[in-house]
């Protein structure tokens, strides 16, 4: 990377990124971002969150006007007021019946602004909003931006393993902690939100700093011009990255943005 590179836009994860998985956001991150905000340089959630969700975060760090991309980047708002910019949906019906087929895992579908329309009561917590329990048929009813499925009880090897079974076409997956996987439409990912907000600002992807540390990063991490996984991400993650930092319990979202700010 050239000596005179300097980041353009910062694309931040959230869950393992910016908190820990008990969802604190320490000082030292909350101030490094500031930093990243004087300099005048967009700051871009790049999340799985919904978007209820992920307003908390943005909030948190008083981030001023900004896009933001949610549900792995079937979503993209833009607030401060609340603008949805991007809303991609694909037919639910042919994921959720692979799924039952193949598990008794509890199913999810978001619905932007409100909260899930769920098969079951899901582990306190996990779910941002509102939620509303429907039968099987109704959550196949209409377009949605994510199918979620979720196994509480699960083992996470055999997880990864029903991802490969569902084989579906048309669709993208994302495994995340806790025996979780996110299915959205084909060609959606971070990445694909992140084009858009760059469009917006005008910045190539190749002046974007992009920090993450989780599966659903990949696309992001290849995609950015400086791809930053946090230590102790999967493999695979820190193999699309073009540098890999601290672990966030080590500081090591901080480290890098004052490595440019």
């Amino acid at each position: 990377m050239a000596s005179t590179w300097r980041p353009k836009l910062v694309a931040l994860d959230i869950d393992g990124t910016l908190v820990d998985y008990e969802g604190v956001l320490p000082g030292s991150v909350r101030e490094a971002v500031r930093r990243v905000v004087d300099a005048g340089v967009p700051v871009v959630m790049s999340t799985g969150r919904s978007w209820l969700a992920a307003q908390v975060i943005v909030e948190a760090l008083d981030l001023p006007p900004a896009l933001h991309v949610c549900s792995n980047g079937a979503v993209v708002v833009d607030y401060p007021p609340f603008e949805l910019v991007r809303h991609v949906t694909f037919d639910p019906g042919p994921v959720i019946d692979r799924v039952v087929a193949e598990t008794n895992a509890l199913i999810a579908v978001e619905e932007i602004g409100r909260g899930f329309r769920v098969s079951a009561a899901f582990p306190d917590g996990e779910l941002y909003g509102h939620t509303v329990h429907e039968s099987i048929e109704s959550l196949k009813s209409r377009p949605v931006s994510r199918v979620i499925v979720r196994d509480p009880e699960g083992d996470e090897d055999e997880f990864f393993d029903l991802a490969e079974r569902l084989g579906l076409h048309g669709v993208s997956y994302f495994v995340g902690w806790k025996c979780w996987l996110d299915i959205a439409p084909e060609g959606v990912d971070k990445a694909a939100g992140l084009a858009v907000a760059c469009e917006r600002y005008g910045v190539g992807a190749e002046d974007v700093l992009a920090l993450g540390d989780g599966f659903n990063d990949i696309e992001m991490l290849r995609w950015a011009g400086r791809g930053v996984a946090l230590g102790g991400a999967p493999e695979a993650v820190s193999a699309a990255a073009d540098h890999v930092t601290a672990s966030f319990a080590d500081g090591g979202t901080a480290e890098e943005l004052l490595r440019w700010f």
